[in-house]
């Protein structure tokens, strides 16, 4: 099966994270996915932000469901970006993407879109949430989900088990915590399991060995190397 390198929030390591600059350029890249953040402004519009609030990736302040689509529009989410929205995303790659939703409302918008556009075999759904991740799933039958797992807490079979709740078929793991007995659990329950972020050749190789089905990087350059690394 393919080794998968996604880009993450584009490729925010070279370029401002989660802009139409950054995911042109993991395109461009070759990356064979994006993975983007979703939330919803106040006046309910998918917009392309991390975190709850847009301080640390614009020029801006407060949270973004305080914001209408137009005071987000008016920030400048660097080197001149604005912040997306996901229907422009869409428009401005072709890539298949992962989009991470962390509340039943965005992942309501989420599934109305990809419902609408007929994006299911195009759009993955992303969370921390396996409820987020079971609502997906029940709105929109047959679209694929990650789980994404921050800590595994020394209880690997938990985590196969939060997945297979979630009816999630990959999870994400991070490179950093890692360890072999969650991939090959996962591995034995059906689930493909992928490494974030791995942005070294270190991680990268660690990947590799540890026999992961992708990587979620910050960098194009991950992408080339991967092709190589065995």
């Amino acid at each position: 099966m393919t080794f998968l390198t996604i880009g993450h929030r584009g490729v925010m390591g070279v370029e401002p994270e989660n802009t139409l600059r950054s995911y042109l350029r993991a395109e461009r890249s070759g990356m064979d996915g994006i993975a983007l953040d979703l939330r919803l402004s106040k006046d309910g519009v998918l917009v392309a932000v991390h975190d709850p609030e847009v301080d640390r990736t614009t020029d801006g302040s407060g949270a973004v469901a305080d914001l209408t689509l137009a005071e987000l529009r008016g920030l400048d989410a660097g080197q001149g970006e604005r912040v997306p929205v996901f229907e422009e995303v869409l428009d401005a790659v072709r890539s298949p993407l992962q989009a991470s939703v962390e509340d039943r409302a965005a992942a309501g918008a989420l599934a109305d879109v990809v419902l609408r556009r007929d994006l299911v075999s195009r759009v993955e759904v992303a969370s921390t949430d396996g409820a987020v991740l079971a609502e997906a799933a029940r709105r929109v039958p047959g679209v694929r989900t990650v789980l994404f797992v921050e800590s595994l807490g020394g209880d690997t079979e938990a985590v196969v088990s939060r997945a297979q709740a979630a009816g999630a078929a990959t999870v994400a793991l991070d490179i950093h915590r890692i360890s072999l007995d969650a991939v090959e659990a996962a591995h034995a329950a059906g689930l493909r399991v992928t490494g974030l972020a791995v942005n070294t050749l270190d991680q990268l190789r660690l990947a590799r060995a540890l026999g992961l089905d992708g990587v979620t990087t910050d960098f194009p350059e991950i992408r080339s190397t991967g092709r190589f690394t065995a």
